[in-house]
């Protein structure tokens, strides 16, 4: 995006990736981004065409949601990627549109007393991208992910979310992921936290456990162990996965739902996950990095913002405002009001009279679902309000979400952590 205004970028990539890594499937509100960039197609030859997502609990209640058009710009698909593949397509792309990379991993160092910049390269990192010391790059966008280069090195605070989840995740074969449309991506409520199945190309599903951390140690020791005693310990899992062969080493991230509290300074900005992230679940991770660089390609350096502080805080203020609509979209599905207004949807498909007043506002709450959940409308206050009201006034029984909410502390797993214990003397 900053080639095409003219802006001469050079990218840092020492290009050592693991071999896997979180973020396999897209939210419909990405295709926009893939096509103005020029590689729908690219990215569709190697991935799984995804038609929505599912919701279920060991309880019974499960809801589906499909995929709608919401105009030309937003189709009823999104696609499970390979992400290492993924990435090497976005960054190909980059390269024929003349973007420069440097093989190494840049350094930068805090400066003080100095009007026009808080942060420099080092000199080795000068030296390997070829600018001379007395003249670095006028700006410094930290694209560094997790790591959050610019603020460790600055001390820069972060907000967390509630949460204190590690999630493991591993490839394996001959694991029925139960999606009852094309690639749709079916998310487990367990005895004990939670776990994702996403359908991949190759007849490969990626398979991922989230639990609490402290609760995660009663699961083993390692994450290979954790991940298989999760999948064994929780009935969905183990029958979907009694056949599995895993083909991928387990990979472990921790750290959720985290956003700075400082996006930019003198000469520099975060981008992506260094500036925040979410929660996996919903799948809105790479989603979010992608509109992070279109909405500060738009705020921060199209030719109406002359004034880069100005820019760079309606950027900030942008990013902020979706953080939120994710977090607070994902807390129904923490504390069970949004499995729990699905299960009302269904059960009003089904038993609901021809002319009560729910069967006409079914539609309506469908539809917004739908629009929340694919990216397309998360921020949307009216789609918000419509998901609000539904839960306040179609779950009648105050005791539905609590059954369908995420366990997460030990006192609640208490069970599932005693039959996992017993099993494992038994294997003994």
């Amino acid at each position: 995006m900053l080639t095409e205004r003219g802006i001469q970028t050079t990218v840092f990539d020492n290009d050592k990736t693991p071999s896997l890594l979180v973020g396999e499937s897209l939210v419909p509100a990405v295709i926009p981004i893939l096509r103005r960039l020029g590689i729908e197609d690219r990215v569709a030859a190697i991935s799984h065409v995804k038609r929505g997502a599912a919701l279920r609990h060991g309880n019974g209640n499960r809801v589906d949601f499909e995929f709608r058009t919401f105009g030309k710009d937003y189709p009823d698909y999104s696609y499970n990627i390979p992400r290492p593949g993924f990435d090497r397509l976005i960054r190909a792309r980059a390269g024929e549109l003349g973007v420069r990379f440097v093989n190494h991993k840049a350094r930068v160092e805090k400066v003080d007393n100095n009007a026009d910049r808080e942060l420099v390269l080092s000199s080795d990192s000068l030296a390997a991208a070829g600018y001379p010391p007395h003249s670095p790059p006028e700006l410094l966008v930290d694209a560094t992910g997790r790591s959050r280069l610019f603020s460790r090195k600055l001390g820069i605070s972060a907000r967390r979310g509630p949460r204190n989840d590690i999630a493991h995740f591993a490839h394996f074969r001959n694991f029925v992921a139960d999606s009852a449309l094309p690639g749709q991506v079916v998310l487990s409520v367990l005895r004990c936290g939670w776990s994702w199945q996403i359908p991949l190309s190759d007849s490969l599903t990626s398979v991922g456990v989230v639990l609490d951390k402290h609760a995660a140690q009663h699961y083993g020791d390692s994450a290979a162990e954790r991940i298989e005693s999760v999948i064994d310990d929780n009935p969905m899992l183990q029958l979907a996965g009694s056949g599995r062969e895993r083909v991928s080493e387990v990979m472990t991230y921790s750290n959720y739902q985290l956003i700075s509290n400082q996006a930019y300074g003198k000469g520099w900005i975060l981008l992506g996950d260094a500036l925040g992230f979410v929660d996996p679940m919903l799948s809105p991770g790479v989603f979010m990095a992608l509109e992070s660089a279109a909405v500060m390609d738009e705020f921060v350096f199209s030719t109406a913002n002359n004034n880069f502080a100005t820019g760079a805080h309606a950027y900030y203020d942008h990013m902020l405002d979706w953080h939120d609509a994710w977090s607070k979209l994902i807390a129904y599905f923490y504390d069970g009001r949004l499995l729990s207004m699905g299960a009302m949807r269904n059960h009003i498909r089904q038993h609901a009279g021809p002319f009560s007043i729910s069967r006409y506002a079914e539609p309506i709450v469908s539809r917004a679902l739908s629009q929340l959940v694919s990216g397309v409308k998360t921020r949307s206050r009216l789609a918000q309000g419509v998901l609000h009201h539904s839960c306040n006034h179609l779950i009648k029984d105050p005791e539905v979400p609590q059954q369908n909410r995420i366990r997460s502390n030990l006192i609640e797993t208490e069970c599932s952590i005693r039959s996992y214990a017993t099993n494992r003397l038994r294997a003994k």
